[in-house]
């Protein structure tokens, strides 16, 4: 499946992280708040991400090629990854303004327009969040998940944030101001290192989904049932790409073409209970010692070999 139409998602990101750094900034020089500025400072992450995220969704909308056999889904994971350390280092460059503005508070100004400009800024996050992360649940772009959860964050720190300029405006509490804007910097760590974890995995071939792999076996369950087995059952992704691979055990005196005509049924099968899974097998016949020696996911070394 070609995935090059969700590069026009990214580009919805980077036009609404455009539309928001401008009305969070005009709320911050209106106001004077380090909450509304930390805000700020956070769209312009939200543009770096967005720009990050349409590179590589480029790239991993390429086909396979001689050099990239099994595609190139996984420049999906260097996005979120990416995504998810800016987030760390804008919540750094938040903290640090936040703590000098709580130290020396500065009284806000025109807290009404303030506020206005950044609520409009939080609906258009929300909006965009929303279509980022249904699309992404779709078509299981994890780039596009990072992207949205990214946007909800934000959309969450400027509600955060408009609670403590609004407070600031009834109580004249200044010190209130920069407290939100250290609780919104630590929310915002929270969500990029949950970002960077999910990258890690990924980059690092973790297993299918757990559901996933209970639907692989139950279409392998139909086939046990008529006495074939199954064994080194391994799974993967890469980005959006499904890979799953297995020994299969038949008896030994069947012909090649039979055993042929078996595995391309049970790989049809996977695929329709997996979509878009890429299915691998090798055939195997239960009565040889061989069979059994690749039971586990790594087969052990032969001894080595003698010579006179």
């Amino acid at each position: 499946m070609n995935r090059a139409f969700l590069t026009r998602f990214a580009w919805i990101s980077i036009a609404a992280a455009l539309v928001t750094m401008g009305l969070k900034a005009a709320a911050y020089f209106m106001t004077g708040s380090v909450g509304l500025l930390s805000d700020a400072i956070e769209s312009v992450v939200n543009l770096a991400g967005g720009i990050m995220a349409l590179a590589m969704l480029t790239v991993a909308a390429r086909p396979a090629d001689q050099d990239h056999a099994f595609g190139h889904g996984k420049a999906e994971y260097f996005s979120s990854g990416v995504e998810g350390t800016l987030i760390m280092l804008a919540a750094v460059s938040i903290g640090w303004v936040a703590a000098g503005r709580l130290l020396h508070p500065v009284p806000l100004e025109a807290i009404g327009a303030g506020l206005v400009v950044a609520t409009a800024a939080s609906l258009v996050n929300l909006g965009v969040a929303l279509l980022l992360l249904r699309v992404a649940r779709r078509h299981e772009s994890i780039t596009l998940e990072a992207n949205a959860r990214h946007l909800l964050t934000d959309v969450w720190t400027s509600a955060g944030v408009v609670v403590g300029v609004g407070t600031v405006g009834v109580t004249h509490w200044q010190w209130f101001d920069p407290a939100v804007a250290l609780i919104v910097a630590a929310n915002i760590v929270w969500t990029g290192v949950k970002i960077v974890q999910r990258s890690v995995a990924g980059l690092m071939d973790k297993a299918i989904a757990a559901g996933d792999v209970a639907a692989v076996q139950k279409v392998l369950d139909v086939y046990r049932k008529d006495g074939l087995l199954f064994h080194a059952l391994s799974t993967r992704q890469a980005g959006a790409q499904k890979f799953v691979s297995m020994h299969v055990l038949v008896p030994g005196d069947w012909a090649v073409r039979r055993g042929h005509e078996l595995l391309e049924q049970i790989e049809a099968d996977i695929r329709r209970a997996v979509p878009a899974a890429i299915v691998f097998t090798h055939l195997e016949p239960l009565d040889d010692p061989v069979s059994w020696a690749d039971e586990k996911l790594e087969r052990p070394a032969p001894p080595p070999a003698f010579t006179d």
